[in-house]
């Protein structure tokens, strides 16, 4: 298909699978997956498969998916790859160029790319040389006999064109220096205006969206991704926004590059175009072009050498860009040497995440990672370099660094990412000598050094600028585990959130009881189960910081008498440490909580909330009645939006009878569930540490001195070594049954039900105690991980939102975060900035400039 492709095209482009190489059956049309390169104009791979239609006299499909698997999927992702969308939607449009876009989520799930593929006379892609797209490619290249054909959209000078890998910026540039300086003048090479390909008006398989008059952040919502990293509203994504932050970038700055580029206090000294230029949205040969004409000759060569260079890089080194294995050999040499080396503190990933290191500076760039999606360049190479000494092995800094790059960064998991990643880790760089600890042979690059050179004080001002206009504060009533992450995530991400909690203590119903004796009893959730890749990086933080360990002893279920029916041991269970309530504490750590604060009225005013409530003493709470101590609503002032974290029927209280939320949660029905706790003689040879129980009043029995780190610190005058403590559960059913009687009556019976399911006497009682949980867990839970009315500024969430489980609540959490998050940035104003902050800029730089 050679003869079918523009002269000038043939150079960027390369088959992946050949014509000659496959036996493929005549197709429909060609298809365009695009995927990195999201314009209309100067599209190397776009203007290839309109040649190849015109010239074999097909229609032309272009085809854009977007997964919820690629890695770090989250809604700052989604909502800029949606932004970039919409405009090539509508510039394709304009040009009669069918443009099918497709969006993974709920419903709407499907091998269409292969299908579509199988359907297709020929492929075209991008080249785009990092995993996801790396290993998507290939895995299509096995399911199909299509031709396909990956064209370099990206590099002025085409990768395939430079035939040797090159690591030092030198090097490269002598390289490319001849075919690059005939190429910046001149200008771009449009396709013939008759060589057009006809629109294709076949059947797709699935309904393709049209994104000029849709909700984003409703599209959002339904994709089973990382709803905590909210959207940045002053990036948003597309062609237009592109080309209006290089316009004004060109127009002000864009000639004191080369004085002002490493002053990471000094922002608005680079284009911040890195987003736009990974996907695409805007075309890296006019950016050349232009800065070329304008004689900003170091701009050309970050934007060309340095980029490209790296793109090369990528495209020899796919498969081990994530490993060690793409550093050079002394690099991989030096830091095993240096590896058992003393760090001056370890961080879990859940702290590096949120900048809780010992360095301000460093906090402050990961900040505006988590914040703003972006990070000066300068200041990223020494925050990549901190993970040596932050994290507890070279491979594990590693892995850190490039997760919290792509996670958060919008330019993340481009080419370009790797390079700073990189070479903070020795690549495209060379030994220096004498070693230093922990780095080795590695380049330090100290944070209390660039701190020294920095205006610390500005660059904190512009990380903790507002993530959008008008920021809401939030009120959230129930500090259980769904509200306290919520509160977290927004809190991160600079929002000013209050918690009101009518109980003495934060987690909800996971909660640990201590008695008058000492003895502690999770007479709550008693573990939980990880399942989801939201939750598990949060748990795998946990387990490092001690918060939460594995709990290994035997489950079982047992049949009357105390015959075990069978072992539970498939799924992997967690306990929270020394208690089930340390996660939530942990939580509510930085967060503000109103505790034993009882909330019996959300009051509309002036298109917002305020808040009434009681103030409740401790007999109060144990008791659950109402408290007479009032609170003015003024207390807290006026909230724009509202989160409900609390059981259905609570949540329904405060809302309007007429409203959607309140329809849906009124149908919710809750279980209860009485819980009993014994510090007991005559259970302590059980050979089990759990038990589900299915008949008879109890559901669940659990050996609570048995979890780990449940050291015993009850009182040594009581306690013996024939004594152990235990949790009793009862069965829905037999709570329901039993929901008014006194904690005495439900003691009594669930110790007998526990004597008769074990076929064990409990010989002596030391202490006892019941609880009943009147809204334990949903008999149905509801499929949304969340409610939200963005009308009225009110959202619900818990475990009776999207799964019963702990997991589930925490998820729920998440999801209610986002909601807010999305209601803030997507398509709404950016934060905004005063011309003297436009302006403010160090005075050694102007004194420089």
């Amino acid at each position: 298909m050679d003869p079918l492709i523009p002269a000038h095209l043939i150079e960027r482009r390369r088959w992946l699978v050949a014509p000659d190489e496959t036996n493929h059956p005549p197709g429909e049309m060609v298809l365009y997956w695009m995927h990195n390169a999201l314009r209309g104009h100067e599209n190397p791979a776009l203007d290839v498969a309109i040649s190849i239609a015109h010239h074999a006299g097909l229609p032309l499909l272009v085809y854009h998916g977007l997964s919820e698997k690629y890695p770090y999927a989250s809604d700052r992702h989604h909502a800029f790859i949606l932004q970039g969308a919409r405009d090539v939607q509508r510039e394709l449009a304009e040009r009669g160029i069918s443009y099918a876009f497709h969006l993974e989520r709920q419903g709407n799930r499907g091998p269409h790319l292969r299908d579509l593929c199988r359907r297709a006379a020929v492929l075209v892609s991008e080249e785009m040389p990092v995993a996801p797209i790396t290993c998507w490619t290939e895995r299509l290249r096995s399911l199909v006999t299509t031709p396909i054909v990956l064209v370099d959209t990206n590099c002025v000078v085409p990768s395939q064109t430079v035939e040797t890998v090159r690591t030092k910026a030198f090097e490269f540039r002598r390289a490319i220096q001849p075919a690059l300086s005939e190429r910046l003048q001149k200008p771009h090479t449009e396709l013939p205006a008759n060589l057009k390909a006809a629109e294709f008006r076949g059947e797709l398989g699935f309904e393709p969206i049209d994104l000029q008059d849709t909700c984003l952040s409703r599209l959002i919502r339904q994709c089973k991704i990382d709803h905590s990293v909210g959207p940045v509203a002053d990036t948003p994504g597309g062609t237009r926004a592109g080309y209006d932050r290089w316009q004004r970038y060109r127009d002000s700055s864009l000639k004191a590059y080369s004085l002002r580029r490493n002053h990471a206090d000094d922002p608005r000294g680079v284009s911040r175009m890195s987003g736009y230029l990974h996907y695409g949205m805007v075309s890296p040969f006019r950016i050349a072009r232009e800065a070329a004409s304008l004689g900003a000759r170091k701009f050309v060569d970050e934007l060309v050498v340095w980029r490209e260079m790296v793109f090369r890089f990528c495209l020899e080194h796919s498969d081990e860009l994530d490993t060690m294995s793409a550093l050079p050999q002394w690099a991989q040499d030096t830091l095993a040497d240096h590896a058992a080396d003393p760090r001056g503190e370890t961080l879990d990933w859940e702290a590096l995440a949120r900048g809780r290191s010992s360095h301000d500076l460093w906090n402050l760039a990961q900040q505006s990672l988590l914040r703003h999606g972006e990070l000066h360049n300068n200041l990223r190479m020494t925050w990549g370099k901190a993970f040596l000494s932050l994290t507890s092995s070279p491979s594990h800094a590693l892995a850190q660094c490039i997760d919290l790059n792509h996670r958060y960064a919008i330019d993340g998991r481009s080419p370009v990412s790797y390079s700073g990643i990189l070479w903070s880790f020795g690549q495209f760089d060379r030994p220096f000598e004498p070693e230093q600890p922990v780095y080795g042979s590695v380049r330090p690059r100290l944070v209390n050094r660039h701190e020294a050179r920095l205006d610390v004080q500005q660059f904190a001002a512009w990380v903790h600028r507002p993530i959008a206009k008008n920021l809401p504060r939030v009120a959230i009533v129930g500090a259980g585990l769904a509200g306290l992450i919520a509160a977290r995530t927004l809190s991160d991400h600079g929002l000013d959130v209050q918690i009101f909690e009518k109980s003495r203590g934060v987690g909800g119903r996971m909660a640990t009881r201590r008695t008058p004796n000492g003895s502690s009893f999770d007479h709550g959730a008693q573990y939980f189960t990880v399942r989801d890749d939201r939750f598990a990086r949060y748990v795998r933080s946990w387990i490092q910081r001690g918060l939460v360990e594995p709990w290994m002893q035997t489950v079982v279920e047992l049949q009357p008498g105390g015959k075990v029916a069978e072992e539970k041991t498939r799924t992997p269970r967690y306990v929270g440490v020394p208690g089930m309530n340390a996660i939530g504490k942990h939580l509510a750590a930085d967060l503000h909580v109103e505790l034993q604060t009882k909330v019996r009225a959300i009051v509309p005013d002036q298109g917002g909330w305020r808040i009434e409530a009681d103030r409740m003493g401790m007999d109060q709470v144990d008791a659950s009645t109402d408290a007479t101590n009032n609170l003015d609503s003024d207390e807290w002032g006026r909230f724009d939006l509202v989160i409900l974290n609390c059981p259905p029927s609570q949540a329904v209280s405060f809302l309007d009878d007429n409203s959607e939320i309140a329809r849906v949660a009124s149908a919710v029905e809750m279980k209860p569930c009485w819980s009993a706790m014994l510090h007991c003689e005559g259970l302590n040879d059980l050979p089990f540490a759990g038990a589900f129980i299915n008949e008879g009043p109890l559901s669940w029995i659990a050996r609570n001195d048995a979890k780990p780190g449940r050291a015993d610190g009850s009182n040594d005058e009581i306690a013996t070594e024939a004594a152990s403590r235990w949790v009793l559960h009862a069965s829905a059913e037999w709570s329901r049954e039993h929901l008014e009687r006194s904690s005495e009556w439900v003691l009594e019976q669930l110790t007998h039900a526990l004597e008769m399911a074990t076929g064990k006497r409990v010989s002596r009682i030391i202490e006892s105690q019941a609880h009943r949980w009147r809204f334990a867990n949903p008999s149905a839970p509801l499929e949304q991980e969340c409610l939200w009315d963005a009308a009225s500024g009110i959202g619900v969430c818990g475990d009776w939102c999207g799964g019963p489980r702990v997991e589930g609540a925490f998820l729920s959490g998440m999801a209610m975060a986002g909601e807010i998050l999305r209601h803030a940035t997507i398509d709404r104003a950016a934060p905004v900035v005063t011309l003297a902050e436009q302006e403010t800029t160090p005075k050694r730089i102007v004194d420089a400039v």
